[in-house]
């Protein structure tokens, strides 16, 4: 039975490197988000913004984990793959963006579906100013995928695990 147990250490093996995958990427867009949100708190604090919003930052960076992680399992954005690294690294930034665009307006539908309000109730959330909330959200989003896209393309280029080894294990001495 070498074949079960196999199969189950190659499981475990992708359970664990998907989650590592996700934490580092969710991570990376929680600080963002988290620093936006302190931003936001400070600049807007005549609105009494909640601390809420702080476990919203940090819900949404772990859903746009997800999200990414599901578009690099179909492949989304590697049309450049074999191109510069800033070609490769803009054109997944762009593709990501307009994914989490459509999440975002998915976002509301959903929502109105989950408080047992009609699906047009959600339309007024996608005009005006919630619009260019929407907007704003996107643009910032698509600021913070750049250098996520771009250390991501440069452990894709350097191997698996090697971006890692490099930030964190690293000795000193010539990289190679």
């Amino acid at each position: 039975m070498p074949e079960k147990s196999e199969k189950k250490a190659h499981i475990r093996e992708v359970v664990v490197h998907e989650t590592r995958e996700l934490l580092a990427i969710s991570a990376f867009l929680a600080a963002f988000f988290v620093s936006l949100t302190t931003y936001r708190r400070l600049l807007l604090e005549e609105y009494n913004i909640d601390y809420y919003e702080y476990g919203y930052a940090v819900l949404e960076a772990l859903v746009l984990g997800k999200v990414i992680l599901l578009g690099e399992a179909f492949h989304l954005g590697e049309r450049f793959h074999e191109r510069s690294l800033v070609l490769s690294t803009l054109w997944k930034t762009l593709v990501f963006s307009l994914l989490v665009a459509i999440f975002s307006v998915l976002e509301h539908f959903i929502g109105a579906v989950v408080h047992g309000r009609p699906l047009a109730s959600a339309l007024p959330q996608l005009a005006g100013s919630h619009l260019y909330e929407l907007l704003a959200r996107v643009v910032v989003t698509l600021v913070a995928f750049v250098p996520l896209f771009a250390f991501r393309e440069l452990g894709r280029v350097l191997g698996p695990g090697r971006l890692f080894e490099l930030f964190f294990r690293r000795k000193s001495g010539p990289v190679g």
